[in-house]
């Protein structure tokens, strides 16, 4: 690919032709706000926050803007700064954006370029849109349109990615707000709760339901680990709170599955902390099943295999494996029913 050289803001940087000023200056480590774009997705240029000044002339959005040989870019001056405030300050009155009650506090792109850019609270003489809620028809998702900011990252999520095309704009100007495939509610719509489109979205217009009231954002602590539903091995980060219950679970960028998961990866976890999970093996004494100690547990099951195989042969015994296991464990599994036991009796639970 050619190389091309640029300055931006005075920094002699290089990229590839065909890329955007954005995300040459991305890759550089030269910050510029944006709200519609995000890098799994095509170009917007829908919310302007990011408008450079190229070759000292006309103000360009950078993240549409291709890249030219010797370009000179300038990423803010007072112009510019002016123009991001005036932006910001729009989209703040036209919506409700309360960062006490909101599920994003914390993990808000909106909230964070208010912070950068010193933001007052604005004046209430702007008209206020009042949009859609849905918190209830969708099981995984939640929808507050009163704090969405119209950048496209939802939609293009759902056509691009999942390619379920669940989300769209309607209506014109100042009426323009999204629709579920021309429903009002998630819950009519052909959602999938792949719960991607909330993944990507900057604001807390879209968020999931696992997570209202059982922690804060910048309280949670994220592991990762990979997907236990099927074979592809998504990489997972699991959002947990300070009671250690799992809340969230994001798509990891560095698996195969580029940070996108199903329904099943995405809210498929409640059972780690289910109240009718068993924590403890029982055995039953007396007809009663009663708690024991691992090491009581696993020496009461070998010995019965003993017994059982010694009396009736191999094939009395089977193995029933799962789908939640890894690969290993149940490869282990039938290693052991075949060369321990002696038998092939089998099989896996496919269905889940």
């Amino acid at each position: 690919m050619q190389q091309i050289k640029l300055s931006i803001d005075g920094k002699e940087v290089t990229g590839t032709a065909g890329q955007t000023i954005l995300e040459i200056a991305l890759a550089s480590g030269i910050d510029i706000p944006t709200l519609c774009y995000h890098p799994k997705i095509s170009k917007t240029g829908a919310c302007r926050l990011c408008l450079v000044r190229v070759n000292n002339g006309m103000l360009k959005t950078s993240c549409t803007e291709p890249a030219m040989e010797g370009m000179s870019i300038i990423t803010e001056d007072e112009e510019i700064r002016g123009i991001r405030k005036g932006i910001l300050e729009l989209l703040l009155s036209e919506g409700d954006h309360n960062c006490l009650y909101c599920d994003a506090n914390g993990a808000c792109e909106l909230q964070t370029l208010v912070n950068r850019y010193g933001i007052e609270p604005v004046s209430s003489d702007f008209p206020r849109n009042v949009r859609v809620i849905d918190y209830e028809s969708s099981e995984g998702l939640k929808r507050n349109e009163n704090r969405c900011v119209l950048c496209g990252r939802c939609v293009k999520a759902c056509g691009e990615i999942q390619m379920s095309n669940v989300w769209q704009f309607t209506d014109r100007g100042s009426h323009a707000h999204l629709t579920s495939g021309m429903f009002q509610t998630i819950g009519d719509s052909s959602c999938v709760k792949c719960g991607t489109c909330v993944q990507l979205c900057p604001t807390g217009a879209l968020t999931f339901q696992t997570v209202l009231g059982r922690g804060q954002n910048w309280e949670l602590e994220k592991e990762s680990s990979i997907c236990i539903y099927c074979g592809v091995g998504c990489k997972i980060d699991f959002c947990k709170n300070k009671a250690g219950q799992l809340v969230k679970a994001l798509g990891h960028d560095d698996g195969p599955n580029n940070g996108h998961l199903c329904v099943k990866g995405r809210f498929g976890f409640d059972f780690v902390q289910s109240p009718k999970r068993l924590s403890k093996p029982l055995i039953r004494k007396n007809g009663q099943l009663e708690e024991a100690s691992w090491d009581e547990a696993l020496d009461l099951v070998a010995s019965r295999f003993k017994e059982i195989k010694e009396k009736s042969g191999p094939d009395a015994l089977a193995a029933l494996s799962s789908a939640k296991c890894t690969n290993e464990d149940n490869y282990l599994m039938q290693k052991f029913m075949r060369a321990a036991i002696g038998t092939n009796n089998v099989d896996h639970c496919a269905r889940l």
